[in-house]
């Protein structure tokens, strides 16, 4: 894939990426490129001074903005056709009252006449009952005075019309505008499809949207009512009732119908957004994952996790972006490269090296307080002479004495901890590894994947394995007030050499004490689920058939098992025509026909507004995509590892890396910080609110919030998918090399937000051993962030190219044994023929003998010939067969 420049930028050509060394290395360039080059940079790397993002990773934004996102504002006038159609039903069934004002059995008793009436062949006044009862979702917003006042009776609302069987009767309806082929035909005739194509859907899908959203959502002063119907609800989704797949399934067959051609009216927006939502709300959301995955290791046998990867991220702080030059004009006052060396005290004074993706604003514990060596000024001096040379400057320092507001730069430096974030993990490869090194070096022969036999070995080899073996007491659990842990009865007692410590919020109930003695070696639920998938390949007779939980995630694989490769092709399509870096092809599909109106604006006004909304759009269907796979990611690998190896495969050869490259290859501060939407029109507050008279200026201001929510979620759950994807693989870490990753994620780290910078600085680790020593010579702060940010390794030689799993003929077995392993795991567990070779065999002389045999008709005309051709003529050598048995 290439990585063009695109206008307006301000990125250096491809060739300028890798390794830095510009033609003319220590030339001046000449006044009209540094001037283009200085415009460009003005125009999109002007956000050099980019606050912190004060941003919080979950697993959703607020309830109003996610139930806000359903709407686009093409559809704002429909909230006044809900409520008419809405009132009219209701002044013919209840005299003198409003909505609010009935009792709950009243409620009840209407909403059940709304259900008899959706009941009708005519499809008109089956949608306006329709509407009816998505009015009373939304809230009843005409007799209501807030916008609180609105989310509450929404919920409310929503419970109720579940209660009575609302959301049932709507899957029926959806079932059948699903197979209407009337409205398929007619869509397909049309040479452009507006929302008035998809009138039935969108209010069907509305409905079923706002009770899962209002449902799923959990507050502590809910009655014990509403949480047994959450419950219900949870189930009825995640399980087949009544013969019927799990109303996932239903909804990934409508996004392959979308993407196929046949169904092109479906508002996609709303399918994938209520997809996204079943999903989350069956399986579970992050903080539900993290309390699975604690489980499922205890049910192994595991010990507890050290730590939560997320909540680790949020104590992180956000590191500075790479410094730049205020002005490359202000260059020529600094002195000739040829006296640089000779001033160095004076350029010392002048110049202010500054830690620019330091975590911490801290010193490395490993760097010693002596001062710089010649040889290490003298190549600072090297970089900061050829800043007219060089074409990435994302690694120069800056020239000119930072702001006054930035000299206390030493009580920042005390106020945070030092060390690194993260707790050591160490796999059993990695000893592997460490072994078998030592022992070519010291004995000249291996054992394999013994790590217990150390004979011959040097005595620091003995105790850097019994380091890595032995238990360590992690400092976040030490506190000096809380009371001792005592061993529980029946648990083998506390390693006297450890002695009595004291811990803080842990107790002898929730957790045995053993598991707080951690070790460095780090086993994975991965890793035992692979070696029992070896053992039960190996021994199927004697281990039996395994039991396999019908979990929903369990239930979801297996219904998507057959479709999963059209699933994963179909989701693509989708996120490929929604990237902002998308050219308009003739062959991509069209997702805009739930937003476009039927007659197309014709004032500049109505124009700036649709393309808010359509960008509004493509945004939110970015969010849903990138949340919806990260999740189908997360519990298909705790569920089991060659599921989740499974769809990564399809989503790899579905071109899924170079398509979040190609996301990735644009100014993405300016995508976080995107104002595409209109507050006026949001959900609820249009509801409530007149409609003020919309102008150009404040459809260009936009809202006033420093960055937008959905997408840097959107961002840092791509980032996430691209490392589930290439972790641990190395010929997926040479498609990011291929495909010029490294300059495309560097951009990204000018966004100041912990938990992005951490995801990307992942992708460059793994990536940096290809990237040859010229690229991390030039790139010497991004290799200072990876070292304090990212997580490190037992041999982890990330910095140097070593690798003896860098073999890249080895590239394609990898991933021709991991797929041999997936089919093999896939046929085993579901596809199960009658007529197995395990099936039971009956070995008793007498029954078999005993059993009749149905024999051909001609079969006593050739009987004397066939036992003189195979008894009497074969020679028979009965020592050898007796000395046998």
């Amino acid at each position: 894939m290439e990585d063009p420049a695109a206008p307006g930028s301000g990125n250096p050509p491809a060739n300028g990426y890798g390794n830095g060394n510009g033609g003319g290395k220590g030339k001046p360039a000449a006044p009209k490129g540094r001037e283009t080059f200085r415009s460009q940079r003005r125009e999109s790397e002007g956000s050099v001074d980019c606050p912190t993002l004060e941003f919080e990773y979950g697993d959703t934004d607020g309830h109003a903005a996610e139930l806000s996102e359903l709407y686009s504002y093409t559809e704002h006038p429909e909230f006044t056709t809900n409520r008419r159609c809405f009132e009219e039903d209701f002044k013919t069934q209840v005299q003198g009252k409003e909505w609010l004002e009935l009792e709950e059995d009243a409620q009840k008793a209407y909403v059940m006449g709304l259900l008899d009436r959706l009941e009708v062949v005519s499809r008109e006044r089956r949608l306006k009952v329709a509407r009816a009862v998505l009015y009373l979702a939304q809230g009843t917003f005409g007799e209501c005075d807030s916008e609180v006042d609105v989310l509450h009776w929404s919920r409310y609302n929503c419970f109720l019309l579940y209660q009575m069987g609302t959301f049932s009767a709507f899957l029926e309806l959806l079932h059948m505008e699903i197979d209407n082929s009337q409205a398929c035909s007619s869509a397909l005739r049309k040479p452009a499809i507006s929302i008035a194509d998809s009138t039935e859907l969108r209010v069907l899908l509305s409905v079923m949207y706002l009770m899962v959203e209002n449902i799923r959502l959990e507050r502590e002063t809910d009655s014990y009512g509403w949480r047994t119907a959450r419950e219900t609800f949870r189930t009825e989704l995640s399980f087949s009732m009544h013969n019927e797949e799990p109303f996932a399934l239903l909804l990934f067959s409508m996004v392959t119908k979308f993407c196929s051609g046949l169904a092109p009216h479906f508002p996609i927006k709303k399918v994938l957004l209520l997809l996204w939502k079943v999903v989350m709300f069956t399986l579970g959301g992050f903080e539900q994952l993290q309390a699975l995955k604690v489980q499922k290791r205890e049910e192994l046998g595991l010990p507890p996790l050290a730590e939560d990867s997320i909540q680790v991220v949020k104590s992180m702080r956000a590191a500075s972006p790479p410094s730049y030059t205020l002005d490359l004009g202000e260059s020529q006052l600094a002195p000739p490269p040829s006296k640089l060396r000779g001033r160095r005290g004076s350029r010392r004074q002048l110049l202010t090296k500054q830690d620019s993706l330091d975590i911490y604003n801290e010193r490395d514990l490993f760097k010693t307080e002596e001062p710089a060596t010649e040889e290490e000024e003298e190549s600072a001096g090297d970089g900061e002479r050829t800043l007219d040379g060089e074409l990435d400057l994302l690694e120069q320092d800056p020239l000119v004495p930072p702001p006054p507001s930035q000299a206390p730069l030493s009580a920042e430096r005390v106020a945070f901890p030092k060390g690194l974030p993260w707790t050591p993990k160490v796999r059993q490869k990695d000893i592997e590894h460490f072994l078998e090194m030592s022992r070519n070096k010291f004995i000249g022969f291996t054992l394999g994947q013994d790590t217990d036999t150390l004979v011959g070995l040097p005595r620091p080899i003995h105790e850097s394995v019994k380091t890595l073996k032995q238990a360590f007491w992690p400092k976040r659990l030490r506190h000096a007030t809380c009371r001792i842990l005592v061993p529980q009865p029946g648990i083998e007692p506390v390693p006297p050499a450890l002695g009595a410590r004291r811990l803080n919020h842990w107790t002898a109930r929730e957790v045995p004490p053993l598991a707080l003695w951690l070790k460095h070696k780090y086993i994975s639920i991965a890793d035992v689920q692979i070696k029992n998938e070896e053992e039960l390949e190996k021994c199927p007779m004697s281990l039996g058939e395994e039991v396999v939980p019908e979990t929903p995630c369990e239930i979801l694989y297996q219904g998507m098992l057959y479709s999963l490769p059209q699933y994963m092709i179909a989701l693509l399509k989708i996120l490929l025509a929604a990237a902002p870096t998308s050219k308009a092809k003739t062959d991509s599909i069209n997702i805009l026909a739930d937003v476009l109106p039927e007659e197309m604006p014709i004032t500049v006004l109505q124009s700036m507004k649709l393309g808010i909304d359509v960008n509004r759009h493509k945004e939110i269907i970015v969010k849903s995509i990138s949340a919806l796979l990260l999740l189908l990611l997360k519990h298909f690998k705790l569920n089991h590892i060659y599921q989740f190896e499974y769809v990564s495969q399809h989503l790899v050869f579905a071109n899924c890396i170079p398509l979040i490259l190609k996301f990735f290859n644009q100014n993405i501060l300016s995508y976080i910080t995107a104002k595409n939407s209109i507050s006026v029109l949001d959900y609820p507050c249009c509801t409530i609110q007149d409609l003020p008279e919309l102008t150009t200026e404040s459809l260009e201001a936009g809202d006033n919030n420093q960055f937008c929510w959905r997408n840097l979620f959107s961002c840092i759950n791509l980032l996430r998918l691209l490392n589930k994807l290439t972790k641990w693989k190395h010929s997926r870490t040479m498609m990011l090399v291929v495909f010029k990753s490294a300059p495309i994620l560097k951009r990204a780290l000018k966004v100041k937000q912990a938990m992005l910078q951490l995801y990307v600085l992942k992708l460059l680790k793994i990536q940096t051993k290809y990237l040859g020593r010229q690229w991390r010579k030039s790139n010497m702060k991004t290799m200072s962030a990876i070292y304090q940010k990212v997580r490190h390794r037992m041999n982890d030689d990330w910095a140097y190219g070593n690798d003896i799993d860098a073999r890249p003929w080895d590239f394609q077995a990898e991933e021709c044994t991991l797929r041999a392993n997936i089919e093999a795991f896939n046929s085993r567990r579901y596809d199960r023929p009658q007529d197995s070779e395990f099936s039971p065999v009956d070995n008793c002389l007498q029954s078999v003998l005993g059993q009749r045999l149905d024999l051909p008709e001609d079969f006593h005309y050739s009987y004397e010939l066939w036992l003189e051709r195979e008894v009497f003529s074969q020679p028979i050598c009965w020592e050898e067969l007796l000395q046998n048995h």
